[in-house]
C-alpha cells in the first residue's frame, strides 16, 4: 500500500484531505506526518502557510526524533536546520546527525546568532569539521573566548590532517602540492567573495555619482550599527589580536617517512608556537573589522560588491547612504531581503526603500515580513496589508508587537476574507 506522502506528491488527495494534512491531522506515523508537512510547506501554494504554522508548533519530542534520525529524508533535515525554521531545542540533534550535510552547517555557522554559536561549539561533530569552524571564525557574533577555542580546535584538526598527509605516497599529487591542497580544504565551496566584475564596477560608479552630495555631507562618518554592535557582541570582541588567529602549520618538504609522522604525533602542540606570518602577507580580519576600517565610500563599495555576511552588517549601518547601497547590490538574494524586511535594527529608510523595488514586492514573504515588522512605518504597513493571505491576517491581529491600528485592521480584513470564502 502506498504511503500517504506518495499520494500527496502525486496530488491524488481531495482538498479537504490536503487541509487535514496541512494541520498534521492525518492518521500516519509521526515521521511521515513531519515529511508531509515539510513537503506542503515547501511546495504547496495553497496549504504551505498552514503547514509551516503546524510545523512551528509540532510536538517537540517527535520533531527531535526526526532531527536525530539519519534515515530522515534530506528535504526534512534541510527544512529543520534552515535559519528561518530552526527551533533551538532541535539544534543539538541536527548538528550530530551525519545526514545533515556539512555545507548546511557552514551556512548556519556564518549567520548564527550568539546562542546558536554556543551550541555549535559544544558539538563533537562541529569540533571535527574544519570548514564549519572557519565559517564560525567569520561570524560577527563570535566572542574573544570563542575565537580562542576555535583556534585550539582548528589546530587539532590541522594536526590530524598533517599526520594523514605524512603517510601519502611520495608520488601522489597531494604530497607534491601540500600548500594547494590545504588552501582548497579551507575554502567552503561556492563561498561568495568581493568581485571586480565590470558590471558591478559600473553599479558602484553610478551609485557614487548619484549620491555624491549625500556622501560629501557624511564626511568621514565611521560605521555605527543600528542597535549597537559593541553592545550586541560585547566589548571583549574588539579587537581580535594576531595571537587569537588560528595558527597555520608549517609543512616540512620531504617529510613523508614514518619517523616524521611520529614527530608530528609526539608534539602536536608545536603548531601553537609557529612564527608569525611574514611582513608581506596580509593580516586576516573578520568582516566587522574590515568594515570598521572603511570610510563611507569604502563601505558603499563593499555594500555593492561584497559578500552576504558583509551585506548583513552594512544593512544596519546608521549612515543611510551606505545602508541603502546594500539594496542595490547586484548579488543581493531574495532570502537576504526577506530577513532585512523583518529586522528591527535597520533604518526606517531601508524599510521604505524595499517596497519601491518591484522585484522585492513580488516576493510574498518580503511583504508579510514588512507588515509584521513593528519598525515598519504605519502608513507603509497599512498599504501593504491588502496583499496578505487570510491566515497571515489572523496571525497579525494577535501580534502584540505591531501597533493597535494594524491589529484592528488585520482582524477586520481577516473576518471579511473569511466571510467571502464561506459564501463561495
Amino acid at each position: 500500500m502506498p504511503r500517504m506522502i506518495d499520494q500527496i506528491r502525486a496530488s491524488k488527495l481531495p482538498s479537504n484531505m490536503m487541509q487535514f494534512a496541512a494541520r498534521g491531522a492525518l492518521q500516519v506515523p509521526p515521521a511521515e506526518n513531519i515529511e508531509i508537512l515539510v513537503h506542503l510547506a515547501l511546495h504547496s501554494k495553497v496549504f504551505g502557510d498552514l503547514a509551516r504554522m503546524t510545523l512551528a508548533g509540532w510536538d517537540e519530542k517527535a520533531t527531535r526524533a526526526a532531527a536525530a534520525d539519519p534515515q530522515t529524508p534530506r528535504e526534512v533535515l534541510d527544512y529543520l536546520i534552515a535559519p528561518d525554521n530552526l527551533r533551538p531545542a532541535l539544534l543539538p540533534a541536527l548538528l550530530e546527525n551525519p545526514s545533515v550535510p556539512e555545507n548546511q552547517l557552514v551556512k548556519l555557522a556564518a549567520s548564527a546568532m550568539r546562542e546558536t554559536i554556543v551550541v555549535m561549539l559544544q558539538s563533537a561533530r562541529v569540533q571535527s569539521l574544519r570548514r564549519v569552524l572557519e565559517a564560525l571564525k567569520g561570524n560577527p557574533y563570535l566572542k574573544k573566548e570563542d575565537a580562542a577555542e576555535i583556534q585550539r580546535l582548528t589546530t587539532v584538526t590541522t594536526s590530524a590532517a598533517a599526520v594523514v598527509t605524512t603517510f601519502v605516497p611520495a608520488n601522489s599529487q597531494i604530497n607534491a602540492e601540500p600548500a594547494v591542497t590545504a588552501s582548497l580544504a579551507a575554502e567552503p565551496d561556492g563561498e561568495e567573495t568581493e568581485t571586480s566584475d565590470p558590471e558591478h564596477e559600473e553599479t558602484v560608479s553610478t551609485y557614487l555619482k548619484d549620491h555624491a552630495d549625500e556622501i560629501a555631507a557624511e564626511g568621514d562618518k565611521p560605521f555605527q550599527s543600528i542597535g549597537g554592535v559593541v553592545e550586541l557582541l560585547g566589548a571583549d570582541f574588539f579587537p581580535v589580536t594576531q595571537s587569537a588567529e588560528a595558527p597555520v602549520p608549517e609543512s616540512a618538504p620531504g617529510s613523508s617517512s614514518p619517523s616524521a609522522a611520529g614527530a608530528v604525533m609526539a608534539k602536536p602542540a608545536a603548531f601553537a608556537h609557529k612564527k608569525p606570518p611574514a611582513p608581506g602577507l596580509p593580516k586576516r580580519e573578520n568582516a566587522l573589522q574590515k568594515i570598521n576600517n572603511l570610510d563611507v565610500k569604502g563601505r558603499i563599495q563593499l555594500a555593492l560588491k561584497g559578500n552576504k555576511e558583509e551585506r548583513s552588517l552594512l544593512i544596519r549601518d546608521g549612515t543611510k547612504v551606505v545602508a541603502l547601497a546594500v539594496l542595490e547590490a547586484p548579488k543581493l538574494a531574495d532570502g537576504e531581503v526577506e530577513k532585512f524586511a523583518s529586522q528591527k535594527n535597520v533604518l526606517e529608510a531601508v524599510l521604505r526603500q524595499i517596497p519601491l523595488k518591484r522585484r522585492f514586492m513580488k516576493n510574498y514573504i518580503v511583504v508579510r515580513n514588512l507588515v509584521a515588522n513593528p519598525r515598519t512605518p504605519l502608513d507603509l504597513g497599512l498599504n501593504l496589508m491588502k496583499n496578505l493571505l487570510t491566515q497571515d491576517l489572523k496571525n497579525l491581529s494577535a501580534n502584540k508587537e505591531v501597533s493597535e491600528t494594524i491589529r484592528k485592521l488585520a482582524l477586520k480584513m481577516y473576518k471579511q476574507k473569511l466571510e467571502a470564502a464561506n459564501k463561495k
